[in-house]
């Protein structure tokens, strides 16, 4: 008996299949091989083609179902993860009506500003415990101010996990958790958002149905499944944006437990059983997965959009055919600090914890009689850690205090002068462990399905590969790097 796996990313999709009685991760696969593209016609936007989710999605699966030869007949169960806060929007016969704006498009900062100030700040706070910010109901509005003729023939929006699950059952569904990335979710009601709806005028039929997130959700349609070569029926138990799901998937789920990311963009992620806010809404609480009336479960997010993206804009333009692997191995020939260059890494758009400010990617210090590429990479990757480190101190105002830190082998978490310097600037032990996003989709796929009767029982074979502690003897020199850091992003920000 096997579980199916979906992780929709904006760089990629990744498929995954998982045998349920060992939970070994039996083949992946993801598409495309170079990073999917991104649509950006003004200065701050990215969008994304729907479809090309759905193609990538076929090919990858493609490739993993080669890769094992399983019987379809044996696959129960299908979960997806998806990349956060896109809007998708269709009409009343399921037709994608324009490209999804998604999560780190930058056009709808004002709109959420605009609201948060006239709807009142401690008012939004108390009811949505986020600003509407960037998120999906504000770009859901401009699209209702720029594009009136399109908006009036909207049927249902979605969040891009919502969009891939239309196309697997052909019908519409969300979840809580979901509605609150959107900001659409009033937690003092647990319901849908009376206080939004009612100030960007939406009509509330355009929300999907709510479903649970681990529920059976919709069966695999006949269309579907012969598009996919899977069987009609096969169920659709499980479905979370990206850092809910990736938390889900390291068996972070009760309070105090972190989980991080660093892919495309970057992410601290811990559970808190308090309703809490950040009043400037620099990071964020949304539903977690397991979050439910008189069981708080709420995940306190942080999110630094330049992490891995600025890593792979290094690779492609320095000049030299350079692999990850090539790059840290320059970057660990020079010492902490850099010898003095300082990275800020935000060029993917206004970053929430700095205000929703964009303020680009900069490198200062640069002197060139003494550096080279390799003061360069290595100053990227402090830049990138050193913006975590920011975030996490923000995020001690709200009761997450890092001490352990759990997170997948992978992407960033790959490099050791990452992974050395997160643990040395915040003090926090590292745990890297055998998962990722699409296996987390599968493991969850089977409790939705009822196949696991419990969290336990699904991560019974979670295993942890690797420890990385801080290291006392650089933590002076790591302080003293991130103090120059700091003065310099607060001149930029000022």
């Amino acid at each position: 008996m096997y579980l199916l796996g979906f992780d929709i990313g904006s760089s990629s999709i990744k498929v995954s299949l998982l045998e349920v009685s060992s939970g070994k991760c039996l083949a992946s696969s993801f598409q495309p091989k170079q990073e999917m593209e991104m649509i950006a016609h003004k200065p701050g936007w990215a969008e994304q083609e729907p479809e090309a989710w759905w193609r990538n999605l076929k090919l990858a699966l493609s490739d993993v179902l080669q890769q094992t030869k399983v019987n379809k007949n044996d696959i129960k169960s299908i979960g997806i993860s998806y990349q956060m806060h896109g809007l998708v929007i269709t009409d009343k016969n399921q037709k994608v009506l324009r490209p999804s704006i998604i999560w780190c498009d930058s056009r709808a900062v004002q709109i959420g500003n605009s609201a948060f100030e006239a709807l009142g700040e401690e008012k939004c706070l108390q009811s949505l415990l986020n600003s509407p910010g960037n998120f999906t109901a504000a770009k859901l509005m401009w699209v209702k101010e720029n594009e009136p003729e399109l908006f009036k023939k909207i049927d249902k929006i979605m969040l891009p996990g919502d969009y891939i699950a239309m196309k697997l059952s052909g019908k519409i569904n969300t979840t809580s958790s979901g509605l609150s990335e959107g900001i659409f979710w009033d937690f003092q009601n647990n319901s849908v958002s009376e206080l939004i709806l009612n100030y960007f005028k939406f009509d509330k039929d355009i929300l999907p149905e709510i479903v649970p997130t681990f529920s059976v959700q919709g069966e695999l349609s006949k269309d579907a499944a012969d598009e996919l070569g899977l069987k009609a029926g096969t169920l659709i138990g499980y479905r979370a944006g990206d850092q809910p799901n990736n938390a889900f998937s390291l068996n972070v789920l009760n309070p105090g437990e972190i989980a991080a990311t660093a892919g495309t963009s970057g992410v601290v992620y811990g559970v808190s059983d308090v309703v809490k806010y950040d009043p400037p809404s620099r990071v964020n609480s949304f539903a977690h997965v397991n979050h439910s009336p008189g069981k708080n479960r709420l995940g306190i997010l942080l999110c630094v959009n330049g992490t891995g993206i600025m890593n792979s804009w290094l690779k492609r333009n320095l000049g030299a055919s350079l692999d990850y692997e090539e790059m840290n191995h320059l970057a660990g020939k020079i010492p902490v600090g850099s010898e003095g260059v300082l990275v800020l890494p935000f060029g993917n758009g206004a970053e929430r914890m700095l205000g929703n400010k964009d303020l680009g990617a900069s490198v200062y210090n640069l002197n060139f009689n003494i550096h080279n590429k390799a003061h360069l990479l290595r100053a990227a990757q402090e830049g990138i850690v050193f913006a975590f480190k920011y975030g996490i101190d923000i995020m001690k105002n709200m009761g997450i205090s890092p001490k352990v830190i759990r997170a997948g082998n992978a992407n960033m978490f790959l490099s050791p002068i990452f992974r050395d310097t997160l643990a040395g600037i915040t003090g926090a032990r590292i745990e890297l462990y055998n998962t990722d996003g699409a296996q987390g989709a599968a493991l969850g796929a089977g409790i939705g399905a009822g196949i696991y009767k419990s969290f336990d029982e699904a991560f019974k074979n979670l295993n942890k590969i690797k420890t990385i502690d801080p290291d006392p003897d650089k933590k002076d020199q790591l302080h003293q790097a991130y103090v120059l850091w700091k003065e310099q992003l607060e001149k930029a920000m000022n």
